[in-house]
């Protein structure tokens, strides 16, 4: 490490200064980020993770880090509380020592809005949650009293990625878990083993029983070091088919030509770009669950990055990869998991539940979460267990491949059915799921009391059940598969793989009154498995496995209550995972059922009907959407009274669908009642009132009111990151809304900012095209163009525009708007050509979806005349900017943002056809409007002002255009910059105009 003298901006020598960074092991890329940081500026740094186990006491722990020498940086988080078993009263008692012990030896940096210990206050900390890293690293610099004249420098040594930033590649890693816990030794070999390694041969095996916990730690390490590299990519392994089209999907992830060729070739392709470190130098692969060597030494990438591997087999010793044992649990740490899976169990009872297990990672996950939702005791339960489990008779899997469909499919099932009667029972039990994988996890869960009697011997007989199972794969009748996903989604246990002809076959020769018990029996097991929380985005992996088997097993046409809430907590989530289409079937489907069954009046029907209409609006269906949410709400308000939560809820979903007719004033009207209700009755805090409040500022938002809709999202979002999760998926739309709120008001530079890290999170919650993140991505797209980054905007849009087309269709509501955005871009800094074709393809479309008052339709249409004006129809683009501004007044008024829009460009268009008094008047009244509605600062004011002056030129106003000039130009220099396009534009005496734009 080289340390050098620096100099403070008086250029008195400042010596390098000594830190010690303490962090808990899950913050580990923040420490070294900081370190980094700390180490460009001159100065030393030690890296001292967290572990008070290996102390006395936190007190103890605390101060042993102060003797270490120089200043300590605690970076605080839930992860640095929990490391221990430590009380809250505990740590406020050390904290408050060692800080009176050693004054000013202590600083901290805050990761969490989580609460804290009381007396973290006497580290005086700074929080670096949600801010970039100039921002992030000038409060490090502050805390620690260290100049900050020199933020971002770099002496050219390769640091870390800036721990907000995610990797530029990140492939189908499982998603991180929550209750990891320990393993930091296993995870600090892994790491020496990579790093120590010979170049080009960073290849290490995480070696361990099943149930172990690999897969585990091989995901801890890609979250905790994530910030090393630039691609991690996660490849499931346990067999070479999958194995191979894994990797080659790296192919068009690292940017290598698409559809070249064989699976061989792209992966030759692969390898040679990982080997050549082009793109990409710093890599990790993942190949989780390889247990025969021989599918995958030939398929290693060497080069620069690392390799880890999962497996069983010690025969990778063999194979010059390095080797880390993952063993069972330490008892520590078997405590701390189990009381984190199962809060009620004191220490004691954890410990006795280690004991029992012998530290099994898998069997204390499973047993941990059983006991969590039991009351019964440790004790009992272990007695239970060990009756089940009495049994000498081995139980193993076949490792057979299937055989050939259809030529021995016959033969197959004709020998099931004569010679294994319990393998037939699961097998027509399969069949009521969708073809394909069928989760074994869910049939492990059959309700006892459901269970039909024919099944009962073998559903409660985990032997016969094994045995029966075995006896399907041994024949090639289904195959078992092994998820990659995290524990408490289902990993590391079977799905079965049953091919459709078999599916379909073994269906067929059921009869009637047989096939509705066993479809009974399956219903009940999906509604077993119902999460409940539709909203989480983290348990939609879960929904999704759900979804397929609904209708196959007849649970749309369920009159069992339980089957039908589970199939309303489906339906949400389709809606929230952006899957309108198969909401929207599925609705339609169900509400014919159940309104014959249950009639027009019932619950369930009304609830079905939200869902149905949330579907209807999401795909531009309005005036239904309108229509059913309409009834619903009347007749709930006169039937409760419109403080009910029921009609308050009611009414708002309407308010929403107003939103997509522009009845704005009317929707702001009920949004804002609904809001001030549900404060009165469920306080300011509820997920409900946050829902609410976020209403409120789309609504203020659509009609003009910048700085209001966005203080109310900035609320709405800090509450949201407090109340929720900074990463749930309504906290992040308030973010999306607050960047979107800074881009109105003319704060490019911040909204730019805000969505660029924004973009990043939701694509990692939600994947790249939902249509949050599609939102996310369009909302960047704009930002760039505003900021004056002009082939950045176009590269997004573009993107945008083509993703939402190919997902949702060319008439989706937002695909229009998309499309809209990037016409406008075309007209300026592409091909005008497409800009027209687009233009006029959008017209139509809102046209069509909204009807031709609706401000979409008549903003765009003022859009087209822009397009036509670039093209030299100026007579036909004064007609059709007349027709914009006339009806956007009679649609919203004289004093809304989109009518000045509509008059900046009037005013141009009479310019250039020889009104030119005309102009000047409009001109003038456009300029007062904007100074009062949106203030003297705000873009499309000062692009009103810079009109003018070219308005006031062509009458030869030359005095009073030349000051209005020169205001606008100073005003456009001070807030945007000088070398802005609109600055650089207004000095060329480029007249400016005006883009609508359509808002989400």
């Amino acid at each position: 490490m080289t340390t050098a003298i620096r100099q403070d901006r008086d250029g008195a020598a400042q010596p390098p200064q000594r830190f010690v960074i303490s962090f808990a092991g899950f913050n580990r890329p923040w420490a070294v980020w900081i370190a980094h940081r700390l180490e460009e500026h001159g100065h030393r740094v030690a890296l001292q993770r967290w572990d008070p186990q290996s102390s006395p006491g936190v007190t103890e722990a605390l101060d042993d880090l102060a003797r270490a020498g120089g200043k300590v940086l605690v970076v605080l988080s839930e992860r640095y509380f929990s490391a221990g078993t430590h009380t809250e009263e505990e740590w406020n008692t050390a904290l408050r020592t060692v800080t009176e012990h050693h004054p000013d030896r202590f600083a901290a940096v805050c990761l969490t809005d989580a609460p804290l210990p009381s007396a973290v206050a006497a580290l005086e900390k700074t929080d670096l949650w949600g801010l970039d890293a100039y921002e992030a690293e000038y409060r490090v610099l502050r805390r620690l009293e260290l100049p900050t004249d020199r933020i971002g420098i770099e002496s050219g040594r390769r640091g870390p990625r800036f721990p907000n930033d995610p990797p530029e590649i990140w492939g189908r890693v499982p998603r991180r878990n929550p209750r990891f816990t320990g393993r930091n030794d296993v995870i600090g070999r892994l790491r020496a083993a990579l790093t120590e390694a010979p170049p080009g041969a960073s290849t290490v095996t995480l070696l361990g029983l099943s149930g172990v916990g690999k897969t585990q730690v091989a995901t801890e390490y890609a979250y905790r070091f994530a910030s090393e590299y630039d691609v991690v990519w996660w490849v499931p392994a346990e067999d070479r088919p999958t194995l191979r089209e894994r990797l080659a999907d790296l192919a068009p992830a690292l940017g290598l030509p698409e559809g070249a060729g064989s699976y061989g070739e792209q992966i030759r392709a692969v390898l040679e770009a990982l080997r050549r470190g082009n793109p990409y130098y710093r890599w990790l692969l993942v190949f989780d669950g390889c247990d025969n060597p021989d599918d995958l030494t030939d398929l290693l990438p060497s080069g620069a990055g690392d390799v880890i591997i999962t497996s069983r087999n010690r025969e990778w010793a063999a194979r010059h990869t390095s080797l880390v044992e993952v063993p069972l649990y330490a008892r520590p740490e078997s405590v701390t998991f189990i009381r984190r899976r199962a809060g009620r169990l004191t220490a004691a009872e954890a410990d006795q539940l280690a004991e029992a297990l012998e530290d099994y990672p898998l069997a204390l996950d499973q047993t941990a979460g059983w006991l969590a939702d039991s009351p019964i005791g440790v004790g009992e339960y272990l007695h239970l267990l060990q009756s089940r489990l009495d049994s000498h008779e081995a139980v193993t899997l076949s490792d057979d491949y299937p055989l050939p469909f259809p030529t021995a499919l016959a033969i197959l099932l004709n020998n099931v059915r004569e010679n294994f009667p319990d393998a037939l029972a699961l097998l027509r039990l399969f069949v009521f799921f969708a073809p394909g994988r069928v989760p074994l996890r869910l049939l492990s869960e059959f309700p006892a009391d459901d269970v039909p009697e024919q099944l009962a011997g073998l559903i409660n007989d985990q032997i016969r059940w094994n045995a029966a199972l075995n006896k399907l794969v041994q024949f090639s009748v289904v195959r078992l598969e092994y998820s990659d996903l995290a524990v408490e989604e289902g990993g590391g246990l079977e799905t079965v793989q049953l091919h459709r002809m078999v599916h379909n076959i073994v269906r067929g020769d059921l009869g009637d009154d047989e096939a509705e018990e066993l479809s009974r029996v399956v219903r009940q097991v999906l509604a077993a498995a119902d999460p409940g929380r539709p909203s989480d985005s983290r348990l939609w992996p879960r929904y999704a496995e759900l979804v397929p088997h609904l209708e196959p097993a007849g649970v749309l046409r369920s009159s069992n209550p339980r089957i039908q809430n589970f199939l309303l907590h489906c339906l949400r989530y389709l809606l929230r995972a952006g899957e309108y289409r198969t909401c929207l079937r599925l609705a339609e489907q169900t509400d014919g059922i159940w309104r014959a069954m249950l009639g027009e009046d019932h619950d369930q029907v009304r609830e079905l009907s939200y869902h149905y209409g949330g579907a209807l609006r999401m795909l531009g269906h309005f005036r239904q959407a309108e229509s059913l949410a309409k009834s619903r709400a009347e007749r709930l308000v006169a039937e409760r009274g419109p403080r009910d939560l029921e009609s308050l809820r009611a009414t708002s979903s309407y308010a929403g669908v107003l939103l997509n007719t522009a009845k704005f004033e009317r929707a702001r009207e009920l949004l804002e009642h609904a809001f001030t209700s549900y404060r009165e009755l469920l306080g300011e805090d509820d997920a409900t009132t946050l829902a609410a409040q976020n209403n409120v500022a789309v609504v203020l938002r659509l009609l003009g009111r910048y700085q209001e809709a966005y203080d109310t999202d900035l609320d709405t979002l800090r509450r949201r990151e407090r109340v929720l999760r900074v990463r749930h998926i309504a906290t992040l739309s308030s973010g999306i809304g607050c960047a979107m709120g800074l881009r109105l008001m003319g704060r490019y530079r911040e909204a730019l900012a805000r969505q660029e890290q924004g973009l990043k999170v939701n694509a990692q919650v939600l994947g790249t095209n939902h249509p949050q993140t599609l939102r996310a991505e369009h909302n960047l797209g704009m930002c760039l163009r505003r900021s004056g980054d002009i082939p950045g905007a176009g590269a997004r849009l573009r993107s945008v525009l083509e993703r939402s087309t190919r997902v949702f269709g060319a008439e989706f509501p937002w695909t229009l708007m998309v499309a809209s955005d990037y016409a406008t871009y075309l007209r300026e800094y592409g091909d005008v050509d497409e800009a027209r074709r687009i233009s006029e393809d959008v017209v139509r479309g809102y046209q069509s979806q909204l009807g031709l008052a609706h401000p979409y339709s008549i903003g765009t249409v003022g859009n087209l005349g822009l397009v036509l004006r670039a093209q030299g129809e100026r007579v036909e683009a004064l007609s059709l900017a007349e027709q914009a501004l006339v009806g956007m007044r009679g649609a919203l008024g004289d004093r809304h943002p989109w009518t000045l829009g509509c008059a900046l460009n009037a005013s141009g268009h009479r310019n250039i056809t020889g009104r030119l008094e005309d102009a000047v008047e409009l001109s003038r009244e456009t300029l007062r409007g904007a100074e009062q509605v949106l203030g003297p600062d705000h873009p499309m004011t000062l692009s009103a002002q810079i009109a003018l002056a070219a308005d006031l030129r062509a009458v030869r106003e030359d005095a009073e255009a030349a000051k209005h000039e020169d205001a606008g130009l100073k005003a456009l220099t001070r807030t945007l910059g000088a070398q802005h396009v609109h600055t650089v534009s207004a000095r060329q005496q480029t007249r400016p105009y005006w883009d609508f734009e359509p808002q989400p």
